[in-house]
């Protein structure tokens, strides 16, 4: 079952990244920060991302800026690896910008990983279990089940995805605690909806796979992973209700997006 890895990128709340008097204020005063990577037509959002976490751990240092910073670092030099494989017929030494960047990006994800490797934040934990394979890590972040510390959406996200091949009916209770912790005006991370549905399908619980499919259709609609084609090839696949379920999907979601949602099963 796919349960990405990444799905703690939800712990990137970083206020208003991409607007440019924000981003003008910030590159003011951490001029140094801005000109980490050099600036480039592509991956713009994901570097105003390494440049507001990299502001917000020099204002604040903290475990949890540090993870922030990781995970914008990672996400940039996931795009600009890409970028930087297209060439220019004018433009040739833009390529040549892209991988530096890529090069500095790598860098310092490794410079902040060794700087974080006795941590005991759970997000980081989880990441150099993840990213490093750091079976210390895994058993303290296992440990941590249960307490105030993992009692976030992004941590259960992450014991999920621990427990998707392990034990199905505990990841599925630890996904729906997942979505009760979301607050009113939450972003929330689409990837539960889409694990949800993976696990109801595998049951053959194919009305509740539809649900979390439309929720997930309904939440993000931009979401190159389902159409609503395929939508409709799934509900005429299994011959559903798709009235009735769409109607149980969109109360479902405004509970959840009002954070009223409520664990239908939390047995473990």
């Amino acid at each position: 079952m796919k349960l990405h890895l990444l799905a703690a990128i939800s712990a990137l709340a970083l206020s208003a990244c991409d607007k440019g008097p924000n981003l003008a204020q910030v590159c003011d005063s951490h001029p140094l920060i801005c000109q980490e990577f050099k600036e480039d037509n592509w991956c713009k959002k994901e570097r105003t991302q390494t440049i507001f976490a990299g502001a917000d751990l020099q204002d604040s240092p903290s475990d949890q800026h540090k993870y922030n910073l990781l995970i914008a670092y990672e996400n940039y030099a996931e795009c600009v690896s890409f970028a930087s494989q297209i060439e220019h017929i004018k433009l040739k030494e833009k390529k040549t910008v892209r991988i530096n960047n890529y090069i500095k990006a790598k860098e310092r994800i490794e410079q902040l990983s060794q700087e974080t490797a006795a941590s005991e934040h759970p997000q980081l934990l989880y990441f150099h279990w993840t990213r490093y394979l750091n079976e210390r890590s895994l058993e303290k972040f296992l440990r941590l089940e249960g307490s105030p510390e993992l009692e976030t959406p992004a941590s259960q996200l992450n014991l999920a995805t621990y427990y998707a091949k392990r034990d199905p009916d505990k990841t599925l209770n630890l996904l729906f605690h997942a979505l009760e912790l979301y607050q009113a005006g939450d972003v929330i991370d689409s990837e539960i909806f889409k694990s949800l549905t993976t696990i109801f399908t595998d049951k053959k619980e194919y009305k509740q796979a539809y649900i979390w499919l439309k929720i997930m259709r309904l939440y993000d609609p931009e979401d190159t992973d389902l159409t609503e084609k395929s939508l409709k090839n799934y509900q005429e696949a299994f011959q559903l209700d798709s009235d009735f379920l769409d109607q149980v999907a969109d109360t479902t979601l405004d509970k959840i997006k009002a954070g009223e949602f409520h664990s239908p099963n939390l047995k473990g």
